[in-house]
């Protein structure tokens, strides 16, 4: 069955708008399915893989004929693969027309910081970003966005408002443990731990290699499984060197080469004036809590013991994971970020808007809340005044629930809008 894209409208309004769109994001996410969709509804256009031997030995050997001849828009499958020349053919067309939607370009690794490609397109492209599926789109629920509510205060995001449709503590482990890749949802467990395996080797022995000639494969692997252990954490080098007895600036290299195929994504620290000894260094993520989950050899069974300190970090990336997905989308822009001061309050996720509005959220693993919670929203409010629209708590627990002045208790099953199906 396809899967409605909620990202679909608004690449679809950016075509009318930009010369070049470059649909973004890890490989076996939805790319392709997306941008073919767009063709067969647009019902003209062409479509190219640079994963077809054929495709991608014509646009290298004459990228400009291969951009010339193509009925628009000519999409462009996984460009990273074809490099700068392809790039720059692009470029020259897109300079000699200013006609919109030329061009649609995907790509499992970041555009921008490939080091094949030297031309960005600057001025002309448009990034799209498309994730594994959020878990309102595995329902194919009502298209709502937990971005744009909570910043409008509506709905089921007010205190007393209808409870969220219930989830029990074992569905949200399998829940965590399945992800949001289209092909693992399907898959009995030990089919998905098989999926995730390939889907890690393929991307480092196939994306990382052919691209920066790295061929040690195990190395990177030992490194992701370290970040993997630290999803939800800080990102300090020094210790990520340490537990991988390999050299600073080969761990460096090879941590920037799992965020630019976006296996990892990293959300920088937030300061202001207010916070000047706010901590600068980012906290890093596995970018699907599946594959967290299979990187770590964890199966719900194993997460809902109460010694299990593994399951907090994999509910955060799980929840970190569905917002920012969200933030694709929402109609409000907005940027997510975290917090830690030096003296002590951290706090999980902040979403800023552009006019400098703040939601604040903690995120936890437990079925009931207290004040105590609240204790780093209620400063972090206290501090920002006005700026602070809404500081909330996600948790496992069925009912919203008021704690103080714009401070809020909702169920994590509030990230979608109907009770997702779990095997």
């Amino acid at each position: 069955m396809l899967l409605q894209r909620a990202i679909y409208n608004e690449f679809c309004e950016t075509l009318k708008y930009r010369r070049v769109v470059l649909v973004a994001g890890p490989r076996q996410a939805g790319k392709t399915t997306l941008v073919q969709q767009l063709v067969k509804d647009l019902g003209h256009g062409s479509y190219t893989s640079m994963d077809n031997t054929q495709y991608l030995k014509a646009a290298l050997e004459d990228p400009i004929g291969f951009v010339e001849l193509a009925q628009r828009p000519l999409v462009i499958d996984e460009i990273q693969r074809a490099g700068n020349e392809l790039v720059l053919a692009i470029k020259l067309a897109v300079d000699q027309s200013q006609d919109k939607g030329q061009f649609v370009l995907t790509g499992s690794s970041n555009f921008l910081t490939v080091p094949n490609i030297s031309e960005s397109l600057a001025g002309r492209l448009q990034i799209v970003h498309i994730w594994p599926l959020t878990q309102s789109e595995i329902a194919q629920a009502p298209t709502t966005n937990f971005v744009d509510d909570v910043f409008r205060g509506t709905g089921s995001t007010r205190p007393h408002a209808q409870a969220a449709p219930k989830t029990k503590p074992d569905q949200y482990m399998q829940i965590t443990c399945r992800g949001g890749y289209p092909e693992v949802l399907p898959l009995p467990p030990r089919r998905r731990s098989q999926w995730f395996n390939s889907y890690v080797e393929t991307i480092l022995q196939r994306d990382i290699a052919d691209i920066s000639g790295i061929r040690k494969v195990k190395e990177t692997r030992h490194i992701l499984e370290l970040i993997a252990a630290r999803s939800a954490n800080e990102l300090v080098m020094q210790n990520l060197v340490k537990d991988s007895s390999l050299s600073r600036n080969t761990v460096i290299d090879r941590v920037a080469w799992l965020e630019r195929v976006y296996l990892t994504m990293t959300i920088p620290a937030w300061a202001t004036n207010l916070t000047k000894r706010a901590t600068r260094a980012p906290k890093i993520y596995i970018t699907d809590s599946g594959l967290a989950a299979s990187l770590l050899n964890m199966d719900p069974a194993s997460l809902l013991e109460p010694t299990n300190s593994t399951s907090g970090i994999l509910i955060e990336t799980f929840a970190a994971n569905e917002i920012m997905r969200h933030l694709t989308w929402a109609t409000t822009q907005a940027r997510l970020f975290h917090f830690r001061d030096s003296n002590g309050p951290e706090i999980d996720l902040l979403i800023e808007r552009t006019d400098g509005k703040i939601i604040a959220i903690e995120i936890k693993k437990t079925l009931s809340v207290s004040r105590q919670d609240f204790r780093w929203l209620k400063l972090f409010r206290d501090r920002l005044g006005d700026r602070f629209i809404q500081g909330l708590v996600l948790y496992l627990g069925d009912d919203t629930l008021p704690f103080g002045d714009r401070l809020t208790a909702l169920p994590m099953s509030i990230l979608w809008t109907a009770q997702p199906s779990v095997d």
